[in-house]
């Protein structure tokens, strides 16, 4: 059964790096509102955290349909995964940029692939440990209060760094 479990997180790291490269160009190709939710509609990193954010966390939704039975815990790890996951990308982008005094397109891509990694590792182990669900309610709140942000701040971003397009 980890094997089983080790397959949909290799399967989740590639799925979810392909489709958060497809989605930094998703909105420049269509300019829809509603990709517009879900896609960076600029460059700032607050935006680049969609590219892991919502290509994840529609491939959990999947893999807990698939998986629940055998991982009941799964999808709070994937949750708890999902919030590493989404907030290491300013974190590493900010690191690096800070040390070296700019930022390079190649770093960048990196930090999105980095960070997926990252995430899905993080929900494997927490899966494998069985996290109480007690925690679930919170990190439920959390992932829906940050999709309600990324969906109000893509129209309406405050004044702060953040925010801003890099350069």
């Amino acid at each position: 059964m980890q094997k089983k479990l080790f397959r949909y997180t290799l399967l989740g790291i590639f799925c979810t790096s392909i489709a958060g490269t497809l989605f930094h160009f998703l909105y420049q190709w269509s300019g829809t509102f509603f990709i517009a939710l879900i896609a960076p509609v600029n460059e700032s990193i607050w935006e680049h955290m969609k590219l892991l954010y919502f290509p994840m966390l529609f491939y959990c939704t999947f893999e807990n349909c698939r998986l629940k039975p055998d991982f009941p815990s799964l999808a709070c790890s994937n949750k708890a995964a999902l919030l590493l996951g989404t907030f290491l990308i300013p974190v590493l982008f900010y690191t690096y940029s800070g040390i070296l005094g700019t930022n390079y397109p190649i770093l960048d891509a990196g930090i999105l692939y980095l960070s997926t990694v990252i995430a899905f590792i993080f929900s494997y182990k927490l899966t494998l440990k069985k996290p109480g669900q007690t925690q679930c309610l919170l990190l439920n709140a959390a992932v829906f209060l940050l999709c309600l942000c990324f969906i109000i701040f893509t129209f309406r971003p405050p004044e702060i760094g953040i925010f801003r397009v890099p350069g």
